[in-house]
Formats: structure tokens, C-alpha cells, sequence
């Protein structure tokens, strides 16, 4: 074939252009690629979030984790307005504090978050997913407080100081304890603790073994009542009662069998120490014989009986009343 001679014809040797960009242009047609998740991105809050939540995490050991993943460890979240504050106010020594972000501040996250800070509380703020997560679905109001294991005093020496400071006339009101006897359920503990707190009690004292202990939702459930009322540990109940009793305390069992109904209850103006059984089962056959008396709430017939809780508060409340006579008569 002859060769192409014309003035201004171009031999092309290769594909593509020579000059120009339209290589780069078909490049750029290809795109960046899909858009990264809001807390892939630097500059985004949710990565600065997602970076404070892994550092605590962390920090927390597997022990937190394994919380996180659904089963129970030695650390514990108060959640809730109240909760939280009423801990703070007693200087408990917490961990760090957990702030959703954008939260609608009131009065209570105000003192909150002024406190954490003259306290220096590292304070971690999270999305509201996050804050979900870690509260395991808890109503936690925007807010969460990581707090150490709760430190048992025992129930023997608590009882034993108190009742030394009775005795030495440095207590207006004989002391009242309340002694749970089956409570195994954490949201009775706690509103048992806010009635005993609302009532001027001085302790709850609880079994080491089958009982509820001071776990976040006790904390929720007392509104921090926790924070004011101590709850001690006993080895043996049974042996704390006898103990109780030689120093001069009497001992009332709550039940709907017993003996006494609460309108009758002369012993309430004396050192006290109400004992409450489980709705299910009542006192254990043996702490009920070691009661001075086994004291009644007059229900409907209609009704069972009444939750734990609410038995307690009930015979908490009377006891207060009996007492506010008697300091009003002398």
C-alpha cells in the first residue's frame, strides 16, 4: 500500500492522545468510590465519639467488655438524672461519666456536669446509640455514671457503731434497720433502700448468699438513696438477728400470717429492726421464730398479698408515724 504523503497527514504510532486530558477524564469518571460511615471521617463528631468510646473500652479491661456483651461484671452504670446526681453529691468515687451529645440540659445536668468537672471525672461524650448500648437498654435520661463495685460494710460493726451511738445519747430516734429475708430481685432492693432513706432508717442489711445485691438497677431504682443508707452484708442473717436482739434491739417480721397487725405495732417507738421475706415464700420458718413479733398488713381480701417493696414502705411509713406520736406526747 503506498504510503500517506499528504501535506498535514498525521501517522498515528499509538492509541490514546497525544496531548490533552482525556486519559484523566476518564479517570475521574470513575469516582471516589462509595461515601465512608460518619464515624469513618475525621473530621466528623461520630469518629471523635467512636475513638473516646473504643479508648474506654480499653482502659475498662475485658471485665467491661464482657459487660458490653450482655453479661454481668464487677462495674456498674448509675443511669438516670437523679441517679446520677444524688452520686455525685456523696462523692462516690466514680469512674467516668457518659454524656449523650446534643442532650437537653436542665438543672440537674447542669450541677452534674459541674461537678464532674471540679472533680476532674473524665467525661465522655457519646451518640445516642452509644449511650444505648452501654446502658443495655436501660432509661438512662442522657446521661450514665461508671462507678467501682459497691464496698459491703458488714453487717455486725455497722449495726454495732450505730447502736453505740444510740446508747451514748448522740441519736434523737432509736435506730431502725430493715433485714431483707429472700429479696432476690435488685429493683425491690432499691426501692426498699429509698423507703428506709425516706423514712429515717439507718441500714439494710443483707445475706451474702441468694439475695440481691447493689447492682446499677438497685441504684436506679432507689433514685440515689443508695448514696445515703448503707447496705451491709451478713454472713449468717440469723446470727446478726441474735446479735440484734442482745444489744437491745427488737426484731419484727413482716408476713401475711402474722400475729400483730401494723395498726398495733407497740414495739415501734423501741430500737428496731424490720424483717422482710420474699412475696412468694414470707420469712424462712427460722428467722420468723427468732422474731419478736411476726406483724401483719391489713389488705383486701380480694389481694394475695404485697409486693416486697410495697411492704416494707407501708410498715416503714408506720413506724414513722408511731414514732412522731410518741416524741409529740412526752
Amino acid at each position: 500500500m503506498a504510503e500517506n504523503n499528504r501535506p498535514g497527514a498525521i501517522r498515528k504510532k499509538k492509541k490514546g492522545p497525544l496531548k490533552g486530558t482525556g486519559g484523566h477524564g476518564r479517570k475521574s469518571l470513575e469516582g471516589k468510590g462509595p461515601t465512608p460511615k460518619a464515624e469513618d471521617r475525621p473530621y466528623h463528631k461520630a469518629h471523635k465519639a467512636k475513638k473516646l468510646a473504643a479508648r474506654h473500652q480499653r482502659s475498662a479491661g475485658p471485665a467491661r467488655q464482657q459487660r458490653l456483651g450482655g453479661r454481668r461484671t464487677s462495674e456498674e452504670l448509675v443511669t438516670g438524672r437523679n441517679a446520677v446526681l444524688e452520686a455525685l453529691r456523696t462523692d462516690i468515687p466514680a469512674k467516668h461519666i457518659f454524656v449523650m451529645a446534643n442532650i437537653e440540659a436542665d438543672d440537674r445536668i447542669r450541677e452534674i456536669l459541674a461537678t464532674v468537672t471540679r472533680r476532674d471525672i473524665p467525661a465522655l461524650e457519646i451518640t445516642r446509640s452509644e449511650i444505648e448500648r452501654l446502658t443495655e437498654g436501660a432509661v438512662h435520661q442522657g446521661v450514665a455514671l461508671q462507678i467501682p463495685p459497691y464496698k459491703y460494710p458488714d453487717a455486725g460493726d455497722l449495726t454495732s457503731s450505730i447502736l453505740e451511738k444510740w446508747h451514748g445519747g448522740k441519736m434523737e430516734k432509736p435506730p431502725l434497720f430493715v433485714a431483707l429475708d429472700g429479696i432476690t430481685d435488685p429493683r425491690n432492693l432499691g426501692a426498699i433502700i429509698r423507703s428506709v432513706s425516706a423514712f429515717s432508717g439507718q441500714a439494710v442489711i443483707v445475706p451474702e448468699r441468694r439475695a440481691a445485691g447493689v447492682t446499677a438497677s438497685a441504684w436506679k431504682t432507689s433514685a440515689g438513696a443508695v448514696s445515703r443508707v448503707p447496705v451491709a452484708k451478713a454472713t449468717n442473717l440469723n446470727r446478726v438477728i441474735d446479735q440484734l436482739k442482745e444489744q437491745g434491739v427488737f426484731v419484727v417480721g413482716l408476713d401475711g400470717d402474722g400475729d400483730v397487725q401494723l395498726p398495733a405495732l407497740e414495739l415501734a417507738t423501741e430500737p428496731l429492726c424490720v424483717v422482710v421475706g420474699s412475696e412468694g415464700k414470707g420469712l424462712s420458718r427460722l428467722t420468723a421464730e427468732k422474731c419478736d413479733q411476726v406483724v401483719s398488713i391489713p389488705i383486701d381480701s380480694a389481694m394475695e398479698s404485697l409486693n416486697a417493696s410495697l411492704a416494707a414502705g407501708i410498715a416503714l411509713y408506720e413506724v414513722s408515724r408511731l414514732r412522731g406520736q410518741a416524741g409529740g406526747q412526752r
